[in-house]
């Protein structure tokens, strides 16, 4: 079995049922997530060795996350347990030309609190063959940018592939910050990971004649972007989530994938919006199975996009599916017939 780290922080979301916005809501429903946490869930639910590490207080809210995890098969024994809060994020969902909206209450949780002695590197990749972070992890204080340096340098002393998916907060620090920061790490990553903004925000590499917003993707130009990042920093591989927004509700969804040599381009779905919500993550875990299991880069690419089109449909961050309901999506049945 395959074995598959990543790191980063889980937290308590909060959101008012079904389409309430904030200032109606008198009730709200808590599950837990976050980037690096989806990613794991997504991996053990595909059969891979998850194990996600971070740092949770001792206290019933940390436990429950950590719970969270465990009912999924995800590895928990590498959390560290200390500091006083679990990170809050509260979500209200969008529709129609509303948008999505979400407030975080995050300060002085756990991780953003961890020292590098918190974590034992060494022990944490024994038996590893895959490492993963997101650009939301370093971003939560140079304290845990310095450790997930640590991690990067450790990992690749032990020639485990690694991945990173930008993921840029602005809520959490400035593009020039995350510039200085980011680029220090990228040379530890073998697959970049990233969407029509993060490249532009993150290291000022755009697609040309592109308007998500107003639903025009140009192609050539995300070509150019996978080759910038591949020659900038020297990634084996570069993948490009593809969304066209028409409303809150209604998607478009595909994907490039760049492997040094060829472009690939995935097929491209209309996805009906349940929650959106950890949608890149589960890209991401796709992408990370489809690899570790050797699939060709069309077929990786595929997998990846069918998985993230799935999660669309599933509430809460996690993505709750199968490999074989990934696979039955990506070779082309998508009509959503009742299974009897």
């Amino acid at each position: 079995m395959k074995k598959a780290v990543t790191f980063g922080e889980i937290m308590l979301r909060l959101a008012p049922e079904g389409y309430y916005r904030f200032v109606q809501a008198d009730k709200y429903g808590a599950t837990y997530g976050g980037g690096e946490a989806n990613v794991a869930v997504s991996l053990a639910n595909f059969g891979v060795d998850a194990r996600f590490v971070t740092k949770l207080p001792e206290h019933e809210i940390g436990q429950a996350a950590v719970n969270s995890l465990r009912r999924f098969g995800v590895d928990t024994d590498y959390i560290t347990r200390g500091g006083d809060r679990v990170g809050i994020y509260f979500l209200e969902k969008g529709a129609s030309q509303r948008p999505s909206k979400v407030i975080y209450d995050r300060a002085g949780s756990s991780i953003a609190t961890a020292a590098s002695d918190d974590f034992d590197w060494d022990r944490i990749f024994d038996g590893v063959d895959w490492f993963h972070f997101t650009g939301i992890t370093p971003a939560l204080g140079d304290n845990v940018a310095r450790i997930t340096l640590e991690a990067l340098k450790a990992a690749k002393d032990k020639g485990i592939d690694v991945s990173c998916d930008l993921n840029y907060r602005k809520n959490l620090w400035s593009k020039q910050k995350a510039g200085e920061v980011m680029t220090k790490l990228m040379p530890y990553v073998d697959v970049c990971i990233a969407n029509e903004e993060d490249a532009n925000d993150v290291f000022g590499i755009k697609a040309e004649n592109t308007d998500v917003s107003g639903g025009k993707l140009n192609y050539d130009g995300y070509r150019q972007v996978a080759c910038g990042l591949a020659e900038k920093f020297g990634f084996k591989k570069v993948a490009i989530t593809l969304r066209t927004s028409i409303s809150a509700n209604d998607n478009k969804w595909a994907a490039m994938l760049y492997d040094g040599k060829d472009y690939y381009f995935s097929k491209s779905y209309d996805v009906h919006i349940v929650d959106r919500v950890g949608g890149g993550d589960s890209f991401g875990a796709g992408l990370i199975y489809s690899l570790l299991e050797g699939f060709d880069m069309q077929s990786s690419l595929e997998f990846a996009v069918a998985a993230s089109c799935l999660k669309h449909s599933i509430e809460g961050d996690f993505n709750m599916v199968s490999v074989s309901e990934v696979q039955k999506l990506a070779k082309g049945d998508g009509s959503g017939r009742v299974q009897r």
